[in-house]
């Protein structure tokens, strides 16, 4: 990119009406060819996130990137263009997906920069793969987990937590800031039945507990985890396996949360030693647990909230990185959920109401 990143066109000055948005024009300049392709993206799909996001009309030609629209907008349009070059020239990769995050983290956080985020490197995987937070909200979770030794990360599915409790982990192993992983998850059924399952006791567990070996593959060479499973620095284990245990010298990650009781909770809080991490991942909205049952993760929200040295990160549908789709989905059935839960709480008032006369 040019010395002057920005070459504003000079805007038109003819007077707009009182409350109107002034009319602007700039063009910027990326003389870098492999940074212009980057920013473009394929088929230019990252200018046209950038344009839906934003409002502003952008389009290409030769090195130049050509904005025009709402004097402020097309000011805030230059800034994402030039923090997303600067993040490229320093070999990150972009995604749609990501441009449409920068804006939304540049808006609602203009005093923060994009590499104060996205370049807060949590691990580089085997595979050579930078593992960092995508927004505000993972970037806070990565910070929790690192100043303090119990972490709740409560939110929908596809915003990271377990994700980055993994790479925490990893990246704490390979340090030698802890002497094993240990992960474990509740064997709770997603509301089917699936019956009998055959093989031994570790073959009955293995399917609840794949998704914690695919996050850990997807960051370790494969034939390394086995070895570091073999000689116990990685355990993976079902919730059940951790009673009567002390859990010292250890980052325990317990998924799924909100499957657990209010007594296997306790159970596992009250088992870390001393220089161990605890991070607890769920969804308060997603409880398998048979009716009249309430979710441990819930309970442990309510009563251990204002407790010194744990730390509770909240996700929402604007946080989730998986395709576009989720955080739509994850929206509709929130609002659903929403209006269901508000009818429930009209009728016990009126009912409440009812007997009072």
């Amino acid at each position: 990119m040019s010395s002057r990143d920005h070459n504003p066109q000079k805007p038109n000055t003819s007077p707009a009406p009182r409350g109107a948005a002034t009319p602007a024009s700039a063009q910027v300049e990326i003389r870098d060819q492999a940074v212009l392709v980057a920013l473009c993206g394929p088929r230019n799909e990252h200018l046209r996130t950038l344009e839906h996001e934003t409002g502003v009309s952008i389009g290409q030609r030769g090195n130049h990137v050509h904005l025009q629209g709402d004097a402020e907008d097309v000011a805030f349009v230059e800034r994402v263009i030039a923090e997303l070059s600067q993040s490229i020239r320093e070999g990150n990769e972009v995604h749609p997906n990501d441009v449409a995050r920068a804006v939304r983290l540049l808006r609602e956080h203009p005093d923060m920069k994009l590499r104060d985020v996205f370049h807060d490197v949590v691990l580089v995987s085997s595979r050579h793969r930078v593992i960092a937070p995508k927004g505000i909200a993972q970037k806070k979770y990565i910070e929790a987990i690192r100043d303090h030794d119990i972490v709740f990360g409560i939110g929908p599915a596809g915003t990271g937590k377990t994700y980055l409790a993994m790479a925490m982990a990893v990246s704490y192993l390979t340090q030698r800031r802890v002497k094993r992983i240990i992960l474990t998850r509740p064997a709770v059924e997603a509301g089917e039945k699936l019956g009998f399952l055959p093989g031994d006791l570790a073959e009955k567990v293995n399917p609840y507990l794949r998704p914690l070996y695919d996050a850990m593959h997807d960051m370790m060479d494969m034939d390394k985890a086995q070895a570091l499973i073999q000689r116990g620095g990685i355990e993976v284990a079902p919730l059940a396996f951790m009673r009567g245990r002390t859990l010292n010298d250890s980052f325990v990650i317990l998924d799924e949360a909100q499957n657990t009781t209010a007594e296997q909770m306790k159970m596992f809080l009250t088992r870390l030693g001393y220089d161990s991490k605890a991070v607890i991942t769920g969804d308060t909205t997603q409880v398998d647990l048979p009716d009249g049952r309430k979710s441990g993760l819930s309970d442990a929200v309510q009563l251990l909230a204002g407790v010194e040295g744990i730390a509770f990160n909240n996700f929402t549908d604007i946080d989730v990185v998986r395709h576009p789709l989720v955080a739509k989905i994850v929206r509709a059935y929130d609002h659903r959920d929403s209006a269901l839960r508000r009818g429930r709480e009209l009728r016990e008032e009126n009912r409440a109401a009812a007997r009072e006369e």
